[in-house]
């Protein structure tokens, strides 16, 4: 948890912006907590926000919000070597799983520290779902987030973990593969394939001299 407390803030205020937006487009005080408290998942719940937004369907909306959260397979691969006991402790446990607790949770060769996973995810959790209620209730006398420059918060958290795994010249091929991919995607495919496609970038792991 005090691994986390650095980056608790942002996920707080990321929260903030998710309660405003989705209160502004009409889901109500309590579906917006109820979808942050199940589902966890910053970035896809903008997306379903977003794609909703544009009068898109549910459909839709749910499409983007998996292929998003699709990105947590090969994540989910990494982690699995660490969560060990019965298969329902095991599910719960990797409900932690999000990429800030995944990065924090790092301990080198490609391993990671289930207490850590664990303590940065129950704190992220509380900021997320705190946020999201403080922005349902109090929504109005924030305004528009982006006035604030909260909108471009989250990717300079991104960015920030970011830097923290490129400790060889193939994490950093692996990253800039990626980077790539995004945004030659991006102007052409529909919310979350860019990233699900960038995801193939770790692929150069499997280089060997």
């Amino acid at each position: 948890m005090r691994a986390a407390l650095p980056i608790a803030p942002m996920s707080l205020v990321f929260g903030v912006s998710f309660g405003v937006l989705a209160e502004a487009e009409g889901l109500g005080v309590l579906a917006p907590i109820v979808m942050s408290a199940t589902t966890f998942a910053g970035s896809a719940q903008f997306a379903a926000i977003s794609v909703l937004e544009t009068a898109g369907g549910i459909f839709a909306a749910i499409s983007a919000a998996v292929l998003l959260n699709a990105r947590y397979a090969p994540i989910s691969l990494t982690v699995a070597p660490s969560l060990g006991g019965a298969l329902p402790r095991r599910l719960l446990e990797s409900q932690a799983i999000v990429d800030e607790s995944w990065a924090v949770a790092q301990v080198g060769s490609g391993r990671v520290d289930r207490r850590l996973l664990i303590g940065a995810g129950l704190t992220l959790y509380a900021c997320w779902v705190g946020g999201t209620t403080a922005g349902v209730l109090g929504g109005g006398l924030l305004g528009d987030p982006e006035t604030y420059g909260l909108d471009a918060a989250f990717p300079a958290l991104f960015l920030a973990l970011l830097i923290q795994q490129l400790g060889s010249r193939r994490a950093l091929a692996a990253a800039l593969a990626g980077a790539g991919l995004a945004l030659v995607l991006v102007p052409f495919s529909s919310p979350g394939v860019p990233i699900i496609a960038a995801t193939a970038a770790c692929l150069v792991g499997l280089w060997r001299r």
